[in-house]
Parts: C-alpha cells; sequence; structure tokens
C-alpha cells in the first residue's frame, strides 16, 4: 500500500512569512527609492571592494576628529599613542557612520588619519581592543552600519584585524561566531577575545543577547562557551572587565520587552555577575555564572556609562544617563558626569574625589595669630579669604587603595559644588567635563583620556568632539586637550515630525541607539 504524500507540518506559515516579507521588501524599496536611498547590502558591499583595492597606506595628519558617539577608542599596545575607529553623528536629520582610523600622538598631540589596504566598512556600536602579539594588533568585532535616514540598519557579524606593524587589515574567516550585533561588549583574556551581549533590530523586531563566546587570536577559532549557574538577563550597553584572577565581570546595561502593540519598556540592569572557569575543565569552555554582592558607595541607576581598566583590578566608569518615564509617552533623561572606581576583585565602589589644583588666589588658612613683635599676644584665630564667598564641601570617610604602582584616592564627590578643602585648609576646584553617554575612554600610561559622546537637551542631541585627560595618580582635575563649542552644531529640525506619533516613533529609535550601545 503507498504511502500519501503529507504536507509538511508548517509549510502554510512557512509560505505566510515568505508572502509578508516579499510585501514589506517590495514596500521597502518603493521607499527608499522616494528617499533616494541605495539597498544598505549592495552600498556595504560596494565600500568593502573599493576598500579591498586599495594598494597603498595614506597617512594624513589632521584636525580633531569630527562630533561622534559610540565609536572605539582602544590604546596602541607599544606606541604612546590612542587608537580611534569608526562611530556614528546625528545632526536631527541625517546620521552618518564612520569608517575612519585615526591615531593621536600623546607626545607630539598630533591627529594621524591613516588610509590602509582592506579596510571594514564603517561601523558604530563595535567593540576593540589592541594587543602586542605579531608586533602589535587591533581586533575589531560587529557593530551597525544604517543608512542616512535611518530607515534601514545591517548589525555585522564580522571580525577583523589590523596589523599595526605591517599597518594592513585583514578580515577573518571563521565559522561559529556570535550572530549579527552591536552594543555587544568584548574583553581579552590570555590569547582569547571574549564577546558578551548585544542587540538585534531589523525594524520589525528586536533581541537582546546574553549568550558569551571565545575568539582564540592563536588558533583563529570559535567557542560558544558552556555555562552555568544564574545568568545575566539579556542585554547591550553593559560594563565588561577581566579581573586579575582570569574571571570576567559583567555590570549593568540596557534592554527593552514589548508591552503590547508598538508599546515598549525600556530596562536599566542594575546587577553584578562575575563569570569563573570551571574547576578541572580541561577544555577552557566551561564557565559558572554567579551573581555579586556590590559593595561601597551606591551608584545611581544609569545605562551607557563608559568604563576601562586602569590597572590591573581596578577599573573607572563616567557618565551614564537614566530615563524616567514622565507619562506613557515621554521620558526625561538625566545625565550624568560622576566618576566612579570599581574594585573589581571585591566588587566594591568608590567615588572617585579630585582634590583640584590650589588655588592661590582663593587658598584658605587657619592659624594661630601671635605677633609677639608687633606686641599682639592674643590667640585669636585669624582667616585669610578671598572677596568673593566660595561653597565648601568637606571630605568624609576617603578611602584609599595602595597596590604598589600608585595610590588611589577616593571619596564621596561634591554634588552642588566643585569646591573642596585639603587636609591643609588649602581650597581648590575641580574641573569635571559635561554630562554625557557613550564616550571614549582610554588609558595610557596611568593617564585617563576621554573623547566624545553624546547627551540630548529637550528634542535636541548634541554630539560631542572634546577631548579630556585625567592623571590617575595626581587625581587632581581633568584637563582640556580639545575644547567643544557646541555653538558650531547646527540642528536639522526633521521636515517629517510635524505629526505626534512620527515625533515619537524617532524619540523611541534614538533612545534605543543612544542606551543599546
Amino acid at each position: 500500500m503507498g504511502k500519501k504524500d503529507k504536507k509538511k507540518k508548517g509549510s502554510g506559515i512557512e509560505k505566510t512569512l515568505k508572502k509578508t516579507e516579499k510585501k514589506l521588501s517590495a514596500k521597502q524599496k518603493k521607499e527608499l527609492a522616494a528617499l533616494g536611498e541605495e539597498d544598505i547590502e549592495k552600498v556595504i558591499a560596494q565600500i568593502e571592494r573599493e576598500e579591498a583595492a586599495r594598494q597603498k597606506v595614506i597617512e594624513t595628519v589632521v584636525a580633531p576628529p569630527s562630533r561622534r558617539v559610540n565609536f572605539s577608542l582602544t590604546p596602541h599596545p607599544f606606541k604612546n599613542e590612542l587608537i580611534m575607529f569608526g562611530g556614528e553623528f546625528f545632526d536631527g536629520q541625517k546620521t552618518v557612520v564612520y569608517g575612519d582610523l585615526f591615531f593621536y600622538d600623546l607626545d607630539k598631540k598630533k591627529w594621524t588619519v591613516v588610509k590602509a589596504p582592506g579596510a571594514p566598512p564603517p561601523r558604530c556600536g563595535h567593540q576593540a581592543i589592541a594587543t602586542q602579539a605579531n608586533k602589535g594588533e587591533l581586533w575589531i568585532f560587529g557593530g551597525e552600519f544604517s543608512s542616512p535616514s535611518e530607515s534601514q540598519f545591517h548589525h555585522y557579524r564580522d571580525l577583523w584585524v589590523f596589523h599595526l606593524g605591517d599597518k594592513k587589515w585583514s578580515k577573518v574567516s571563521s565559522s561559529g561566531g556570535p550572530s549579527a550585533r552591536s552594543g555587544h561588549r568584548m574583553v581579552n583574556i590570555k590569547k582569547n577575545l571574549f564577546v558578551f551581549g548585544g542587540f538585534h533590530d531589523n525594524l520589525r523586531d528586536y533581541k537582546y543577547f546574553n549568550d558569551i563566546y571565545c575568539f582564540n587570536m592563536a588558533t583563529y577559532t570559535w567557542s560558544k562557551l558552556e555555562t552555568s549557574g544564574n545568568p545575566p538577563a539579556p542585554r547591550s550597553g553593559c560594563i565588561l572587565l577581566p579581573t586579575p584572577e582570569n574571571k570576567i565581570l559583567v555590570y549593568g546595561g540596557y534592554s527593552k520587552n514589548r508591552v503590547k502593540m508598538d508599546v515598549d519598556k525600556g530596562h536599566v540592569h542594575t546587577d553584578m555577575f562575575l563569570l569563573s572557569p570551571e574547576k578541572n575543565d580541561q577544555t577552557g569552555l566551561k564557565w559558572k555564572w554567579t551573581l555579586m554582592k556590590q559593595s561601597g558607595v551606591h551608584v545611581s541607576p544609569r545605562c551607557s556609562a563608559s568604563a576601562t581598566l586602569i590597572q590591573p583590578g581596578t577599573a573607572y566608569m563616567f557618565g551614564g544617563v537614566y530615563d524616567e518615564e514622565e507619562n506613557d509617552e515621554e521620558l526625561n533623561g538625566n545625565f550624568y558626569n560622576d566618576l566612579f572606581c570599581l574594585n573589581l576583585s571585591k566588587s566594591q565602589w568608590h567615588t572617585v574625589h579630585l582634590t583640584g589644583k590650589t588655588d592661590q588666589n582663593n587658598k584658605k588658612k587657619r592659624r594661630k595669630a601671635k605677633c609677639d613683635e608687633e606686641g599682639d599676644n592674643s590667640d585669636e584665630e585669624v582667616e585669610e579669604t578671598a572677596d568673593e564667598p566660595m561653597e565648601v564641601v568637606l571630605e568624609q570617610n576617603e578611602v584609599t587603595d595602595d597596590d604598589g604602582i600608585f595610590t588611589l584616592s577616593f571619596g564621596p564627590a561634591p554634588t552642588t559644588s566643585k569646591t573642596s578643602t585639603t587636609n591643609d585648609g588649602t581650597v581648590s576646584c575641580a574641573f569635571t567635563p559635561s554630562p554625557r553617554i557613550n564616550p571614549g575612554l582610554a588609558v595610557k600610561n596611568n593617564v585617563l583620556y576621554m573623547y566624545g559622546g553624546l547627551f540630548e537637551d529637550g528634542d535636541k542631541t548634541y554630539t560631542l568632539n572634546d577631548f579630556y585627560s585625567l592623571d590617575c595618580k595626581k587625581l587632581e582635575e581633568w584637563v582640556t586637550i580639545v575644547k567643544d563649542d557646541l555653538s558650531s552644531q547646527v540642528w536639522v529640525e526633521d521636515e517629517s515630525s510635524d505629526s505626534e506619533s512620527e515625533d515619537d516613533s524617532e524619540d523611541d529609535g534614538d533612545d534605543e541607539s543612544d542606551e543599546d550601545d
């Protein structure tokens, strides 16, 4: 007896999905034609072909990089330089995604843009790490590319390496790596790169990740870690740092979930996890998640803060934002410019207290006036002050952490004033850069550098290109290398923002881009 041909289960659903996808694709083509934009996949492919055809290296000394956010800033493994790659800029109407590679000479204080053969296409929300192997290598994974109208997004899953000695790019062909994503985080432990989290959005649906992959830079192979324990919830834009014990610490991040049709609710994570290798595991692929109890000062909830190691076991975190819901449709973003120190071995937070440089015109002394020579033997206390009154915040509960390299001093930072008093009674003022999210942070020779970032003022978004340094040994105050003139940034009102619904749609897109990366 012959068997009847049975209709495969799910084939009807598959046909419906294909038909829907085909309709959406046709609709998108019409929309792109109206906008004058090409298909984003074709644009990226053309860029890669052009970069692959490049024959020689071109280096040009240039002015500081343009305004940008969600780029990477990485210390050179050998030279006294910083390396910047990628990023994005939004002027209110159009988005520009960059693919340029800059080097900043810390001694000569000069920026150089390098155009080298085989460069990757432009991206933002990626991750970069520099290693000392093979005369120095810069590794870059993932990120995203957007069309000018932000009607198209492409998330990358590619891995690139820039050979610093030869000044040449190579695209790594290795299967088994993470799926396409941006807003992920990456750290280097020994000969391995670890990639955690991130998100993917195709404008119709989105997904957040909590998986973790390992890339062996010696064998050029990807592996997905087999984890046990209680893992972090899926998230992007978190803090990911290696500990001195070769473990991995995860803090915070951002995710959102769909509450109802066309309504999403964002969630700012404040938890901390430690990922540790399983004992007696010979494969190196079995790790365990542990929820950590945080101690020290309380860090207010925030996302899109930037963090970097300043020495093994110690990291600094700057800035961030927390959105408060005024109603179902409006958010009010609180942007931060405080600086925190995290002891990775103790999961302990400290507020970094900057002493400020002594101001001789405003110094304040208290002494016993004993003027025997003038005939005044009273014990009256005399105070020397400036003509203008100054608000003084006293130091309390100061903590020091000495690791043998240099001593770090932490304590509560002033909240209403940049003025504080030192132990000898001298008044000092410490300058701090303005609040922002996702600036580039990098440490070289015990000096912390910060570039750019973004903040919002009402409906306007300001992308920065200021540049600062902070001596982590002296901890006096931030030094301005490049000052930002916000009056030079032109904000273009979007012509399509007349309707309230369109405004809400655009705001949602901006929040996601800023917080997820």
